[in-house]
């Protein structure tokens, strides 16, 4: 069977070290995404910015136009503001004064420095939740990886986006630990448009439907030490997908 394929953005590390983006706007989606019902105004404006975001729909470096984003997203302005204000502590936009809104850049050393912290804290991790997760948890990550695995047949780039979100998600809060919960929960929001990116490289996803499987099984024989090597193997494969070999 033929593997699916993602569109390849074209991405160009400059001499600068910021990430510019040709992406093929046909493998991206400006919809909303599910569970929309009932937020209030302003977790509606923070959901769906941050989905376009986070899928690339809107390119590292480029300015936001507040008019067209309150007509796009049929917003008003005070929910629209609130969200920009929170999306920018979460370093996905900056506010220039006199300016207006510009997606926040990408760099190599972003990248280099988020794997690092990654490595050290999942790796931890597993080790935690090998030793606490339940089988109700380990039936959540199977059903997961299914959703994964029908998102990557679809194509679906923010679905399966969403998919490695909610993987890694379920692994974090196995682990018992409330401090390590939200770091990684940092970390991981902070990765997504990372995430993105790595699609571009043939192959990749298929390689991390294995990398999961891998994890799954560690966690579910209890074998801590097993459960951070792949884990380690997991983000140093993205990291491969992501940087080559730098």
């Amino acid at each position: 069977m033929m593997e699916p394929v993602f569109h390849r953005p074209a991405w160009i590390f400059r001499s600068a070290f910021v990430i510019a983006t040709a992406m093929d706007q046909d493998s991206l989606s400006s919809d909303a995404p599910q569970g929309m019902a009932g937020l209030s105004q302003n977790e509606l404006a923070y959901t769906q910015l941050k989905h376009r975001l986070t899928t690339l729909f809107y390119k590292p470096g480029e300015y936001l136009n507040t008019a067209a984003l309150m007509a796009d997203l049929q917003l008003g302005r005070t929910p629209l503001n609130h969200a920009l204000h929170r999306l920018a502590t979460e370093g996905l936009v900056q506010i220039i004064p006199r300016k207006g809104v510009m997606v926040a850049p990408l760099s190599i050393d972003d990248a280099l420095h988020m794997i690092e912290v990654r490595l050290v804290n999942e790796c931890l991790c597993a080790k935690l939740a090998a030793q606490h997760i339940t089988q109700a948890e380990l039936d959540e990550l199977r059903a997961i990886s299914q959703d994964f695995d029908r998102a990557v047949a679809e194509r679906n780039v923010a679905e399966t986006m969403n998919c490695d979100r909610q993987f890694h998600e379920t692994i974090a809060s196995a682990s018992r630990n409330p401090v390590l919960i939200e770091v990684l929960r940092v970390l991981h929001a902070r990765s997504q448009r990372f995430w993105a990116i790595s699609l571009s490289k043939a192959g990749h996803v298929t390689e991390v439907q294995g990398e999961h499987q891998g994890i799954l099984d560690a966690l579910v024989r209890g074998d801590a030490e097993a459960a951070q090597h792949a884990v380690a193997s997991h983000i140093l494969s993205f990291r491969q997908a992501l940087l080559g070999g730098r």
